[in-house]
């Protein structure tokens, strides 16, 4: 499931860093109850060793926006929509739940105005379908040089491993979320740059971490299953840090 919130600055603009992920996600971590909020953030899905919160969400929408490059931050100026995924329909019920009850929100300190939410349409496919993303795509491995130091690897869309890890990773999501459940097959599962160029890579900050992902437009065949997880969860890694979200733009 996925919904759109929209917003209006209280005196008509919002300044934000640049790199503004984490002020999101903080938001929408306020906005839930206190025992699911803590659940996901300490806990989420399981498997293994790795945890999966299962929700994503976009850039800030907004049509009129301006950066200061000197100061490093963005400004947003009328209304703006944030677009928000997530594979437990709880969350977004306690989301808009809370926003509606509140009529408002801060970041960075800036008051803003709930002024709409919608639920998104259910995307049904059956075959390849083309995507765009909403936010950076982000895959990587973390690897060990000759001295034994950790190195964190970000892969890119013409890599093969970019596919393959994406692949993977929804077969963990899925099995963590449905434990003891047989995963679907994924015969025939692709996805492949369509129009993605080097200006498409983005390197942004989250809490002072480097993550590194792109944007751009993308064919995309999965499963019916693995897509609905893909749409509402987010596609590779870090995606409930605003990472990975994307929208069918043909099919």
């Amino acid at each position: 499931m996925r919904v759109v919130l929209e917003f209006f600055p209280v005196g008509g603009s919002l300044r934000l860093p640049i790199h503004y992920n984490h002020l999101v996600q903080a938001m929408i971590y306020r906005s839930l109850d206190k025992a699911l909020a803590e659940w996901l953030h300490n806990r989420g899905y399981d498997y293994g060793k790795r945890r999966f919160k299962l929700f994503t969400f976009s850039r800030l929408l907004c049509r009129d926006r301006e950066y200061d490059l000197e100061r490093k931050t963005i400004t947003f100026k009328g209304p703006i929509r944030l677009k928000v995924g997530s594979a437990d329909v709880r969350l977004l019920e306690l989301l808009a739940s809370y926003l509606v009850r509140r009529q408002e929100v801060k970041l960075s300190g800036t008051s803003c105005l709930f002024t709409a939410v919608e639920v998104e349409m259910p995307v049904e496919v059956s075959g390849p379908v083309i995507v765009r993303a909403l936010s950076p795509i982000v895959v990587y491995s973390t690897l060990r040089d000759a001295s034994g130091k950790k190195k964190t690897y970000y892969y890119n869309p013409w890599e093969r491993d970019f596919q393959e890890k994406i692949l993977e990773n929804l077969k963990r999501k899925w099995t963590a979320l449905y434990k003891g459940e047989e995963p679907p097959a994924m015969e025939g599962a692709y996805i492949k740059p369509l129009r993605v160029s080097k200006h498409n890579e983005v390197i942004a900050l989250f809490k002072n971490t480097v993550v590194k992902g792109w944007t751009g437009i993308y064919e995309l065949h999965l499963p019916g299953p693995y897509f609905s997880l893909a749409y509402d969860a987010g596609l590779g890694s870090k995606n409930s840090q605003g990472f990975g979200m994307v929208e069918v733009v043909k099919t």
